[in-house]
């Protein structure tokens, strides 16, 4: 079945509309290096080692990957990249991407970082959502301890408030400026606790509408029946339930921790599976739009395409507010810019903080393109055809 809208992926003249002639070329560049495992090993090990001895490369990297995969290092730096969005009208969430802070102080920076993205968007018409990661303002041992159901001690206790006081800050703000607040997900053995959190920050301030959304990660076992409890506890509570959908980010982990430890592991036993549950997600939350708001996380053709037949077979408007989705800066340009064209509300991802501070997150970019069958691969062979595509323009 074709959609009306006739919403393609495969016009790479919208895909690369905002990448110029070299930006183009630098992106052939840095995919054709992750698209092979061994020169992507041998690239990124060089550069942790060159950071470890400082050897000067900050100005490298700013120029090559940072630039691609990211806004800026500060969020005016950011600005220039929001707006060639905008052109687009494509969003942008601002991700703070620093990682590593593991004391009080460090934590309370990062939420400063944060609540400066809710005051960033409010009012700015092209910030749809803000978003940060537990890990950031907490500390994961405590973290992993509460889901163990461990006492704690008087300090850790007080930790423990104070993570739930910064929890509340950012959602409280988020409310008060009326920008939906995204929390990502976590590995499993931390996830319990956040999700108590979440949730009672869900009851608290979605009572209108969806300001405070969950991170599913659709590639657990138990994700499907999660959300679907999820769904329910917001109906006997009467607010409305944030989901956002994505595969999820931390297989490899989750899977030797659970061979460790001689437990199932939590993760899909194949690809199919998690994209079955992930489809079926979908399909839950636009069967329950009357009180699920959606942000489809995917790089995944299929899921994409099919989630814009879903709305179309319940008579929803393309850009229904509803309905979001949502993509990594400097990828799957191709599923972004194309569903814009036609309408759709869409946003990017875009990571932004000092380039040695953001490196674990481009380090994990380079992993994951180079893991995920073929994403690397897809990437390169759209950004040669754009190229080939430009050069027969131009001889015509």
């Amino acid at each position: 079945m074709q959609l009306k809208s006739n919403v393609s992926f495969d016009d790479t003249s919208i895909a690369f509309e905002l990448r110029s002639d070299k930006a183009l070329k630098k992106a052939h560049f840095l995919f054709t290096i992750v698209n092979n495992p061994w020169i992507n090993s041998l690239s990124t090990g060089f550069v942790k080692i060159g950071l470890k001895l400082g050897l000067p490369l900050a100005g490298i990297i700013k120029n090559t990957v940072f630039d691609h995969f990211c806004g800026g290092e500060t969020i005016d730096e950011s600005e220039k990249t929001i707006q060639q969005l905008a052109k687009f009208n494509i969003g942008t969430i601002l991700d703070y991407s620093v990682e590593g802070e593991d004391d009080e102080a460090g934590f309370d920076r990062t939420k400063e970082e944060i609540l400066k993205t809710i005051e960033k968007a409010k009012g700015h018409g092209n910030i749809p959502f803000c978003v940060f990661k537990t890990t950031g303002i907490a500390d994961s041992a405590l973290l992993q301890k509460i889901q163990k159901g461990k006492t704690l001690a008087a300090p850790e206790q007080e930790a423990y408030e104070r993570v739930k006081q910064r929890v509340e800050e950012i959602c409280a703000k988020a409310h008060e400026h009326g920008i939906p607040i995204l929390i990502d997900a976590e590995e499993s053995w931390i996830q319990e606790p956040i999700d108590e959190m979440v949730y009672a920050m869900m009851r608290k301030f979605n009572q209108r509408k969806a300001i405070v959304y969950n991170t599913y990660q659709m590639y657990r076992v138990d994700m499907l029946s999660n959300l679907r409890k999820a769904f329910h506890y917001a109906a006997m509570h009467n607010y409305y339930l944030g989901a956002k959908l994505v595969r999820g980010a931390y297989m490899e982990k989750e899977r030797e921790r659970a061979q460790e430890a001689g437990m199932p592991s939590p993760i899909q036993p194949d690809k199919g599976s998690t994209d079955t549950s992930y489809d079926k997600a979908l399909a839950f939350c636009v069967d329950n739009k009357q009180r699920i708001s959606v942000i489809n996380g995917s790089h995944n053709e299929y899921s994409n395409y099919y989630l814009a037949l879903l709305m179309e077979k319940h008579s929803m408007k393309n850009d229904d507010p509803r309905v979001w989705f949502a993509q990594l800066y400097g990828m799957s340009e191709n599923i972004s810019f194309n569903l814009a064209k036609a309408g759709y509300n869409v946003a990017k991802y875009v990571p932004y903080g000092p380039v040695r501070s953001v490196m674990p997150y481009l380090f994990r970019r380079a992993e994951e393109n180079t893991s995920v069958a073929g994403q690397s691969s897809r990437e390169l062979k759209l950004i040669r055809r754009e190229i080939k595509r430009r050069k027969e323009v131009r001889r015509q």
